[in-house]
């Protein structure tokens, strides 16, 4: 069987885990989750900024295994303040360095630097990770079901809701989303592009959105770079994106990020 992207990624992450386990012990990360700011509410944000418009993950993301880099002109603060001022709901970003040329410093950094909600944007196999997200003052961690079992999963959302954070739980297809309705989170991704192939299609999230059940709050990720791809998501039923490449990709994020938010299809 041919190795995926996501069992190359997988392979290293796990290594990547143990070496940070052994610099850092879990007692000390704990520590320092106890002592981070106090969470924000990331769910809650999107349900309120979907209302009357839209909610906006905006992610800041240096790079991306299939694109390579996509903006050399990288200040995690300054592209948060530029995603708030321009009418983003949450953030999210990247960690993984390997991969996407993330760093967990990033995250602080962006958080800092606004008022939104912040997703630790990242590929989680292990509760450490999780307590870690905490201590870097994330406000919510990302589940890629495609990339866990079902006990895994319920375990990290467990570890998440323990330490007061949001889960954002990624899926591709029907079979994932079943086992994504199986927990308890309310927040759903629909993720357009396939992490096998990179091949993306805004058909996906049509294709699902009629199974996810109106107690869930829908977010639709990847593919998305105009207001049009927005009003034929939401009249689809997702009314919350994740948006990080085509705007990333943009002079003027600010202006970028207001633009692809108006004229927002009625709720």
């Amino acid at each position: 069987m041919t190795e995926t992207i996501l069992d190359k990624i997988k392979a290293h992450k796990l290594t990547e885990i143990a070496s940070d386990k052994a610099t850092m012990p879990l007692d000390l990360i704990e520590g320092a989750a106890r002592n981070a700011d106090p969470v924000r509410p990331f769910v809650d944000s999107l349900r309120r900024a979907q209302t009357n418009g839209y909610g906006l993950i905006a992610e800041i993301k240096k790079a991306s295994p299939s694109k390579g880099l996509i903006r050399a002109d990288f200040d995690p603060a300054v592209l948060a303040t530029a995603y708030e001022r321009g009418g983003a709901t949450c953030l999210s970003v990247l960690t993984d360095m390997a991969f996407f040329k993330g760093a967990k410093p990033y995250l602080s950094q962006a958080r800092g630097a606004t008022m939104l909600p912040t997703l630790r944007k990242d590929f989680m196999f292990d509760p450490y990770q999780v307590v870690e997200a905490r201590s870097l003052h994330a406000d919510a961690i990302l589940l890629i079901m495609a990339a866990l079992d079902d006990g895994q999963a319920a375990e990290l959302e467990a570890c998440a809701m323990e330490w007061g954070m949001d889960v954002l739980i990624e899926v591709h297809d029907r079979a994932e989303l079943d086992r994504a309705l199986a927990l308890k989170s309310p927040l759903i991704g629909v993720n357009n592009r396939d992490l096998n192939t990179f091949e993306t299609s805004l058909d996906v999230t049509r294709s699902l959105a009629a199974h996810v059940p109106d107690d869930r709050l829908l977010v639709s990720e990847s593919g998305l770079h105009s207001t049009e791809d927005l009003k034929a998501m939401a009249e689809a039923g997702a009314r919350s994106f994740l948006i990080g490449e085509a705007l990333m990709r943009e002079e003027n994020v600010e202006a970028a990020t207001a633009r692809i938010l108006a004229d927002p299809v009625p709720a």
